[in-house]
Order: C-alpha cells, then structure tokens, then sequence
C-alpha cells in the first residue's frame, strides 16, 4: 500500500472510532451519557431559526405544478407535481418573523401559488467561510416556514419602507421592483403557518416542529444575542466537538467557532 494511501486510511479509521454511534447521530435521541451538550429548547430554536432568517438572503420556495394547462408550454405529466427553486426573501418585518418576497408575476412559484398551490420557503444557515474550519452541513441548522402569500398594502409598503430594506439584503434586486420595466413584480409577505425545524445531529439538537407562538415571541434582543455554529470565537465549541471527534486544545485553536 502506498505510504499516503496508509495515512489517510489511518486518519479514517481513526476519526470513525471517535464518532458517536450512529443512532446517535441520526435520531433525535437523548444526549450520550459522556456528552457535555445539552440539546437546545424548541424555544431556544426558535432563537436560532428567526437568527438565521435575519441573516441569509436567499431560500428555496416551493410549490406544486396545478392541474390546468392554461397557456404555459410544459409537459402534462408535471402537474401535481412539486418544485423547489431559489429566491431572494428580507427580514423586513422582524416583529412578526414573516418573510418579505418580492413575487414576479411571470415566475414559477407565483404562477404555481396563483393556480391555488401551497408554499413553503425552505432555508439553511450557511456559516462564514474559512479553510480552518471545516465543516459538516448534516450537522447545521435547516428549517421550513409553510404559510401563504399576502400581499403589501400601499400604506405598509411606505411606512416600513420595504424596498429600502430588501434592497439592502439585495442590491440586484432594484433592478425589478414594482414598477420597472422588465417583468410585472409585487410585495408579498409569506404569513407563516407552522415551522419545521431540524437543528442538526439529533442527539444535540432539536428535530420537530417550532409552535407558530414560539417564532412570533422571539424578540430582537434575542436574536441579536444569539450565535449559530462558526458565526463567531467561542460560540458554540469547536466543529470537531460539535461532530463528536474530541480534538485536543492545537486542534481546538484551528477549529475553533
């Protein structure tokens, strides 16, 4: 065997004897008995996911194909059939925790939604980007907001001032605010209904779903104190702690959140 090909193999093995047992890492089971993690509260969860909607910019949003053909060319078999495709979306009305979209009417989702389709906006929290610290994205916070689409009256529009604020999150995006000349577009709001919530490996996170009470009681201040995993120094432990590994202190100064 060639001499690298024996370390890594090594380094493998070796990294594998120090995970967790697979239950472990795949249920929502109760902490390992050694373990010094103490699995998050759904309301601490709560925390969490409003943090990482004020945070990340863009979401999946799906929807399902509706039964009617109308005039858009696509295949006949798509319909009831559902797609998930990105979209931009802002934090623009904290105190409620419901999502601001700016809908083009010629876009997939909308048409979907307009045809009488649910919606759900799907986002992840992706941690800032450092080649110290590796990371496994199974181990990260992910979450679904099922609801419906509202749209903006004039008078909200204006008083929460909703184009500076997404704007902000997306500069891009003035190019096609209400109004342009592009393509036909509209404020929304995506009035959330219920959240699911998988905070990572079950065995030191919360996995199931956040009462709508919990994600609208969450305040400013709570979000601006909370830190997701890498968000910074200190926060939440190492990422080889936060997968089991038990690195020493050299490793813990490279791997460091």
């Amino acid at each position: 065997m060639h001499p690298l090909t024996a370390i890594l193999t090594l380094i493998s093995l070796t990294s594998a004897s120090n995970l967790p047992p697979l239950q472990h890492i795949f249920e929502n089971a109760a902490p390992l008995e050694d373990s010094t993690y103490k699995i998050p509260t759904v309301h601490e969860s709560a925390i969490q996911a409003r943090r990482i909607l004020h945070l990340e910019t863009i979401g999946t949003l799906s929807t399902i194909f509706p039964s009617t053909q109308r005039a858009e060319n696509r295949p006949l078999d798509v319909s009831g059939t559902p797609i998930g495709l990105m979209d931009y979306f802002g934090d623009c009305e904290p105190s409620t925790g419901n999502p601001t979209i700016l809908a083009i009417s010629i876009a997939t989702s909308f048409k979907n939604v307009a045809a009488g389709s649910n919606i759900t906006l799907s986002l992840r929290w992706h941690p800032p980007y450092s080649r110290h610290r590796p990371y496994s994205a199974a181990s990260l916070p992910r979450y679904s907001l099922v609801g419906h689409l509202e749209y903006l009256t004039p008078e909200e529009i204006s008083s929460q001032r909703v184009a500076a604020c997404f704007v902000k999150y997306h500069p891009d995006a003035a190019a096609w605010l209400p109004g342009n000349r592009i393509h036909e577009s509209k404020w929304v709001r995506l009035v959330v209904e219920d959240v699911y919530w998988i905070g990572g490996f079950g065995d030191r996170a919360y996995i199931g779903w956040i009462p709508l009470d919990e994600w609208k009681s969450v305040t400013k201040e709570e979000i601006e104190e909370c830190r997701l995993p890498g968000e910074r120094k200190h926060g939440w432990g190492s990422w080889s702690s936060w997968l089991g590994l038990g690195a020493d202190e050299s490793q813990e100064e490279a791997w460091e959140l």
